[in-house]
C-alpha cells in the first residue's frame, strides 16, 4: 500500500508539541443485549473512550497542522453458531491471511482520521500564539445476529447458539501536517473488546440468552513507546467496508453471505 509516511518535522516545532493530558478507559458496564425482534439478536458493547488535550506551539507560515486520533483494527474473529448446522463469521480477509498488520478503523470519508468532530482539530496557520485544544472518540459495537441461519428465510426456525467475539485495535494520537503529509506520533493506545454469548433457541424471546465473562472489559493500555502506524491503517478500505459475512456450514460449500464493499 505504499510506503510508510514520514514523520520528520522541524524538531523546534515538534519537540514542543505537549500531551498535556491523556484519559481512556472502557466503561465498566457489561454488554447489553436485546432480544425484542424475533428475526434478530442485538447488542450493544460498552465504549472504549480516549480524550487529550494537546498544546501545539505558533504555526508558522501558511503551514495547516490538524491534531487527531487515528485507529486500526489488528485482530478480528467474530463467530456466530448455530448448533450442529454450521458457523456465521465476520473476516477482513487481508488481515486474517496475514497480507497486512492492520486496517484502517476511518469513518471512510476523512482518512486517515477516525472522525471529523470532536476526533480532530484543525490549525490554520500562521498563528502567533500556542493553541491548547481537546480532541476525544469512542468506540463500540452494536450489531444484528440473525436467530436463524443467514442463508435461511424469515420463516427458518432459530438456530443461533452462541456468539464469540474478539477484536483488539491500536490508537494514535497525532498531530499532521496536511500539506506535507509529514506526522507526529504523540501517543498510542491498545485496547480490546471479547464477548461470549450463549444461546438456547428452544426458549421463548427474552429467555434465551446468557451473557459469559468477561463481564466487564480489559482496560486500555497506552505504550510508553509508540508504535509506527502500519500504511494500511492510513488509507482505504476501512475495516466496515473491507469486511464480509461467510456462512460455513458443516457439511457443502462455504458461502459469501455479505460481500465485501470494496
Amino acid at each position: 500500500m505504499g510506503c510508510m509516511q514520514s514523520v520528520r518535522v522541524k524538531p523546534n516545532f515538534y519537540e514542543n508539541i505537549a500531551v498535556l493530558q491523556l484519559n481512556t478507559s472502557i466503561d465498566s458496564n457489561p454488554t447489553v443485549i436485546d432480544e425484542l425482534s424475533s428475526v434478530v439478536l442485538r447488542y450493544r458493547t460498552p465504549y472504549f473512550r480516549a480524550t487529550a488535550r494537546v498544546k501545539v506551539p505558533p504555526v508558522a507560515g501558511k503551514e495547516i497542522w490538524t491534531v487527531g486520533w487515528i485507529q486500526a483494527c489488528n485482530q478480528m474473529d467474530f463467530f456466530n453458531y448455530y448448533g450442529e448446522q454450521g458457523v456465521s463469521s465476520w473476516e477482513l480477509p487481508e488481515l486474517k491471511n496475514g497480507h497486512i498488520q492492520a486496517i484502517s478503523d476511518s469513518d471512510g470519508v476523512n482518512y486517515p482520521w477516525y472522525g471529523c468532530t470532536t476526533e480532530m482539530y484543525t490549525i490554520v496557520g500562521p498563528t502567533d500564539r500556542s493553541t491548547t485544544l481537546m480532541v476525544s472518540m469512542n468506540d463500540n459495537f452494536s450489531p444484528s445476529v440473525t436467530w436463524s441461519i443467514p442463508t435461511g428465510t424469515l420463516s427458518s426456525p432459530p438456530l443461533l447458539s452462541s456468539i464469540r467475539r474478539d477484536q483488539r485495535f491500536t490508537t494514535w494520537l497525532v498531530a499532521m501536517n496536511e500539506s506535507t503529509a509529514e506526522m507526529v506520533l504523540l501517543r498510542t493506545i491498545r485496547w480490546k473488546m471479547q464477548l461470549a454469548i450463549d444461546v438456547d433457541p428452544q426458549k421463548p424471546l427474552g429467555q434465551r440468552t446468557r451473557l459469559l465473562e468477561p463481564l466487564t472489559q480489559e482496560q486500555p493500555e497506552v505504550l510508553t513507546k509508540n508504535e509506527p502506524i502500519p500504511p494500511n491503517a492510513l488509507v482505504k478500505p476501512n475495516a466496515n467496508d473491507a469486511q464480509m459475512l461467510i456462512w460455513r456450514p458443516a457439511s457443502g460449500e462455504s458461502v459469501i453471505v455479505i460481500p465485501s464493499k470494496y
